[in-house]
């Protein structure tokens, strides 16, 4: 046990890839006293790390998961610790065909090499495997074998020879100790470090830790089999640890490996077996290592069959028996993403959680950048910590996710798809009146939200042939063309929308100003009654969120954002509160409900409502003020995100369904309809050119290449002001753009619609990256149903980003084409805005 120090800058727990990661880029960025603690030995302490299959498949649908991979590959390649063997997906079903035609696109999309191939082809790469079985597989040449544990001893050893990093070893920790809410020192039985900055890098064991400073870390350990069989004398003669490609048997929810001379089979395909954190075995009981629990075989049986169905050439002898089978442990979140950055609970404490061997490095890199800079390359919006609300991190909710989604990890999952499990969990007050309508809702941030009401079928008749219908159930699925009829019904006359879900925050006191002025890029300082529309940067100039907000006072504001992002937000903005006290935050988001009501004829319905003058004159685009709805007190916001005349009613949430009902019977004359969010966040969205955080809008696009840079900088400073004044100085890298899709017509005469994340390529197929290496790809698509066109957005090159440019959309494995509409803000649909400022 090395002596441990008394103080340290950051101590990082645990030593598995993703901790000597850490460690190894705090180093190279210039951080000194850091000290790495390990409860087990080294170089293999115990963790996943060490049992982990340790081989990479690059090609993800997420373009972070994607990033972090490839950047990880350079890291190991570089440390010369990664072996390229290649590896191909095989598909054994029709779907799963289709589902690697995707992935083609995903593979264009990030810039890997990848190719659609034969069952021959397949058997060519993998003499062993039966192409008989198979209908087609996807070759990634780049698919490669690392060592984590040498790579993680090489990086511990640079950082230790820089002078920069101590390691105890054999060290348990006992303890976090905190102070209002601020890490002051880790506890462990070596002694105690006094420190302002954890890093909780322990795997399945990191919410135990966490736990030690009051906070939490939502994941479970999850079994994970894995068996070798041999000897196999065909691996024996290459004498090497591989020599052939690696085969992910899909929809077996499997894999099969070269290991030496066996071969390793791994499986996703039996029943999820869920563990806890305090139940892992110690380094002395357990019998190979604390995550390496026993075989349960009868889980295995099933795939045991199926391998010996691909592999029956070398499987199906007498000479090959099962040499090692484990149950491995590895971590599981809710949403399956890792739980990167700075904990919510605790001032100083971060968790480097959830990590797969692929992503190790590459975490490691972007977390030593965020410690550095607040701030990192990538944009690590999907695997923010920050992003569960508190009942996401509840034991019960993290343990039904990762049931329901661990058989997902190989399975065909919808960009769209809904989870089925812990729903119900927040719901609106007009919730009983929705489902009257028969909703169909969709799940964000633990609210249910009206998609669609299969009431208004009904409008499919009187919109006719203005409406698409999608003829393959795979663009058909999640969607509805309801949500067409719907859009036209809020354009020709008035439709309600549930905003409920908006995360909404008050800030007061004699501060309240400064502070936002620091927070947000708009200028903020404008008469009582005001809304402003604004982005919120990164240290490094890339969007953070974007929000409204609401002078309410002189010394009151509301900030208004998206459900998917309050949490994130609302961690953002607490955590740059004024250490004098001048400003306080209260999250109101539980007292209240909103209301859409837009449509040429919104304002005769809300007229009919209320004494209040809701005129233009006395209510202007732009402007908040409370009026009297039938009795209910109302904060009626003249804003619109579908571009139409209307208002945002925030209401006491117990008036909800008060609401609801006066504003339907006030509508009833004038044919209301409810509408669902798919107007809201794609149609009437998508028509007026309306950015999306996550989708239009991260960390690694700013506002110039967006479009929404402001005529004027305010005096005040703000977070990313320096990077967002050099954006408007230069010549940006790409434009946001709109383009219409030309042709929908597949080479089977089906009409395809692509959902987002294909890349658009040149007329000639080649792929478009702009000069910061970014290339282009569709960040939103849906139809335009007032304009009888379907949209994409994408940002594009300056030589592309030009109005009438003639381009194609890769949409699962077929090339459909474009034509660039819009580059820049200004709307396809009522591009002076006349209807939303009537």
């Amino acid at each position: 046990m090395t002596e441990i120090p008394e103080r340290a800058d950051v101590v990082v727990i645990g030593a598995g890839i993703v901790g000597n990661s850490v460690c190894h880029h705090l180093a190279e960025l210039g951080w000194r006293d850091i000290v790495l603690v390990e409860k087990g030995p080294l170089p293999d302490p115990g963790g996943s790390t060490g049992h982990a299959s340790n081989f990479i498949f690059p090609v993800d649908h997420s373009r972070e998961i994607t990033a972090l991979t490839t950047d990880s590959m350079r890291q190991y390649e570089k440390l010369g610790t990664l072996v390229t063997s290649g590896g191909v997906e095989v598909a054994r079903e029709p779907q799963r065909v289709e589902e690697l035609k995707r992935r083609m696109a995903s593979a264009r999309a990030w810039g890997v090499e990848a190719e659609l191939i034969a069952p021959r082809r397949v058997a060519e790469l993998v003499p062993f495997v039966d192409p008989d079985i198979l209908l087609a597989g996807f070759w990634t040449p780049s698919v490669a074998v690392v060592d984590p544990l040498r790579a993680g001893a090489l990086m511990r050893e640079q950082a230790i020879a820089d002078g920069a990093l101590t390691v105890s070893a054999n060290t348990e920790v006992t303890g976090i100790r905190t102070d209002r809410g601020r890490v002051r020192a880790v506890c462990t039985d070596a002694g105690d470090v006094e420190t302002p900055v954890v890093v909780v890098a322990c795997g399945v064991w990191s919410p135990r830790i966490a736990s030690l400073a009051g906070a939490e870390i939502p994941l479970t350990p999850a079994v994970h089999q894995m068996m070798d069989v041999g000897p196999i004398p065909e691996f024996e003669a290459t004498g090497t640890a591989i020599a052939y490609p690696i085969v992910r048997d899909m929809d077996a929810l499997m894999y099969e490996r070269q290991s030496g001379a066996d071969l390793e089979i791994g499986s996703y395909a039996h029943r999820p077996i869920l563990h806890e954190p305090d139940d892992i075995p110690s380094l002395e009981s357990a019998a190979l290592s604390p995550t390496q629990l026993p075989f349960t075989s009868d889980d295995f049986d099933p795939q045991l069959e199926q391998a010996l169905e691909l592999f029956g050439s070398i499987l199906d002898r007498p000479d090959a028996g099962v040499r090692h089978a484990i149950n491995g442990l590895l971590s599981f979140t809710p949403d399956g993403a890792p739980v990167l950055g700075p904990c919510p609970d605790v001032d100083g404490l971060w968790s480097a959680a959830a990590v797969w061997i692929k992503e190790g490095p590459g975490v490691g890199r972007m977390l030593a950048e965020w410690l550095t800079h607040g701030d990192c390359e990538y944009d690590m919006h999907g695997a923010d910590i920050a992003r569960f609300y508190p009942h996401q991190r509840t034991r019960e909710h993290v343990r039904a996710r990762a049931n329901e989604g661990f058989n997902k990890t190989y399975g065909i999952v919808h960009p769209r798809e809904q989870w089925e499990s812990s729903r119900g969990r927040k719901l609106s007050p007009f919730h009983t009146r929705e489902r009257e309508a028969e909703a169909v809702f969709f799940e964000v941030g633990g609210w249910e939200r009206p998609h669609w009401y299969a009431s208004n079928r009904g409008l499919l008749d009187e919109f006719g042939d203005r409406v698409t219908h999608r003829p393959h159930e795979w663009d058909a699925r999640w969607w509805s063309p309801i949500v067409e009829a719907e859009h036209l019904a809020l354009r020709s006359r008035a439709a309600m929308i549930d905003l409920t879900a908006f995360a909404q925050f008050d800030v007061r006191g004699p501060g309240a100003l400064d502070y936002l002025q620091r927070m947000t890029v708009a200028q903020l300082d404008r008469p009582v009654g005001r809304l402003c529309y604004t982005p919120v940067l990164t240290p490094g100039g890339g969007f953070r969120s974007d929000l409204t907000v609401v002078r309410l006072a002189e010394d009151h504001f509301r900030v208004i954002t998206g459900g998917a992002d309050g949490a994130r937000d609302r961690f953002w903005f607490e955590s740059h509160l004024p250490a004098d006290g001048s400003a306080s935050l209260v999250d109101v988001t539980s007292a209240v409900c909103t209301l859409g009501l837009w449509g040429p004829r919104a304002r005769d319905v809300l007229a009919a409502t209320t004494e209040d003058d809701v005129s233009g004159d006395a209510l202007p685009f732009g402007t908040a003020r409370w009026i009297d709805v039938d009795g209910i007190p109302v904060l009626a916001l003249r804003v619109s995100y579908v571009g139409d005349l209307g208002w945002e009613l925030h209401a006491p949430f117990e008036h909800g369904q008060a609401l609801w009902d006066a504003i339907a019977g006030a509508g009833e004359p004038h044919g209301i309809v409810p509408a669902g969010i798919g107007v809201y966040g794609t149609t009437g969205r998508l028509e007026k050119g309306y950015r999306l955080m996550g989708a239009e809008l991260d960390g690694e696009y700013d506002p110039v290449e967006a479009g929404l840079a402001l005529p004027k900088v305010k005096a005040a400073d703000f977070i990313g002001k320096d990077a967002y004044l050099a954006a408007r100085e230069g010549t940006p890298a790409a434009t946001l753009c709109t383009l219409t899709v030309d042709d929908h017509i597949g080479a089977d005469g089906i009409a395809r619609y692509p959902q987002s994340g294909e890349p658009i390529v040149t007329t000639a197929g080649e792929r478009i990256v702009d000069r910061e290496g970014r290339g282009s790809v569709v960040t939103s698509a849906g139809p335009a149903p007032s304009l009888g066109d379907y949209l994409l957005m994408a940002y594009l090159p300056p030589e592309f980003a030009v109005e009438g440019t003639s381009l194609q959309v890769e949409y699962m494995a077929e090339r459909y084409p474009v034509t660039v509409a819009r580059a820049g803000r200004t709307p396809l649909f009522d591009p002076e805005d006349t209807r939303m400022k009537a």
